[in-house]
């Protein structure tokens, strides 16, 4: 399935440019937010991967220590085509893995240690990236100043395209998963095309809001979101509210279909969600089928610690930090009209 071009937040970008020419020119690492306690039942690694994706890292870590995919966990899916840190834990009672052994140029493992918990999806607190864009062309004070607006005003809360695999395949596999005759994908597939599915809605609702220019005005029905929090809440459109978006304290949200369950929109919103659901009915029935629970999005996210500086004739490096779950191309696709080195894509 072709993706569409879902709408900027803020206008056409003012430059340019070339995205991940290397896996070094973006760089991603996670974190966690606390330290393992150095005791317990789950060994976990701090590990380096490069031009590898999390779920064949995880494949590689558990084949080496004998373990079965499921005793294997991480907290977040990293980008294959970039030099990612992240932690993966690996359940191994008493037992000792020689990780002095280990020999893989892709993955490094830079820490061991032990901690009482296993590592859960969604553990970690944040992702920081550092970001290289080449050959970037077009009027340098106005990329300066667009940079400068995403970190006062916040950035669209899209899925990336890496989100829907490439071409938005994982779109089309959603789609097939309960055709007759399909081959039945892993557990960890099906999750995975059933994400892309409920990605693709909010996405489009997102779009929607965008283009009526009221993603960030609060309407009839809405319900709100705590800044890097999943805190959801109603609350009146009044004075403290709208100081409170200005600020980017609170976000509107979008949703991710799923059987209702808890604090739900009404009024306009309900309607536009709808409408968006009504022309995706083919995923909503695979989305039924599957009863997933619905839960919602922020509609923007607000970067920590965003800069851009040129580092050389014609590239720049913009390093931020995003709260887990937020995409960086959702960040660089409001700054440049980027192209991806075929060759590493």
């Amino acid at each position: 399935m072709a993706l569409p071009d879902w709408p900027r937040a803020y206008g056409e970008p003012p430059v340019t440019a070339v995205l991940r020419t290397s896996p070094a020119d973006f760089y991603v690492e996670e974190i966690l937010g606390f330290e393992p306690d150095g005791q317990g039942e789950h060994c976990w690694l701090w590990i380096e991967k490069e031009n590898l994706n999390t779920v064949d890292a995880s494949l590689r870590l558990a084949r080496f220590a004998g373990l079965r995919e499921r005793d294997i966990s991480y907290s977040g899916l990293k980008d294959k085509v970039a030099i990612a840190r992240q932690w993966f834990c690996l359940y191994l009672l008493n037992r000792t893995v020689d990780w002095s052994a280990w020999q893989d140029p892709a993955l490094r493992i830079l820490r061991v240690g032990r901690h009482s918990k296993k590592l859960r999806r969604g553990t970690h607190r944040s992702n920081r990236f550092v970001i290289v864009l080449r050959d970037v062309h077009g009027d340098a004070t106005e990329f300066s100043q667009r940079i400068e607006q995403l970190a006062r005003d916040g950035v669209p809360n899209y899925f990336g395209e890496q989100r829907f695999g490439r071409d938005g395949r994982n779109i089309d596999f959603a789609l097939r998963l309960y055709a007759s005759g399909a081959r039945k994908p892993s557990r960890q597939q099906a999750s995975m095309y059933l994400s892309a599915a409920r990605s693709l809605l909010f996405n489009e609702v997102l779009a929607t809001r965008i283009r009526a220019a009221n993603w960030l005005t609060p309407l009839p029905g809405d319900v709100m979101m705590l800044n890097r929090s999943n805190s959801v809440f109603i609350q009146p459109n009044d004075a403290e509210l709208q100081q409170r978006l200005r600020e980017g304290d609170i976000h509107p949200t979008g949703p991710l279909y799923g059987k209702t369950d808890g604090l739900a929109v009404s009024g306009i919103v309900e309607t536009l969600e709808r409408t968006i659901f009504d022309a995706h009915t083919a995923l909503i029935e695979v989305l039924d089928k599957s009863a997933v629970e619905s839960a919602r999005r922020a509609l923007r996210y607000m970067p920590d610690n965003l800069t851009g500086e040129c580092v050389a004739d014609s590239v720049w490096r913009i390093s931020f930090d995003l709260p887990k779950g937020c995409f960086a191309t959702s960040l660089v696709r409001e700054l440049a009209h980027y192209t991806v080195q075929s060759s590493y894509s």
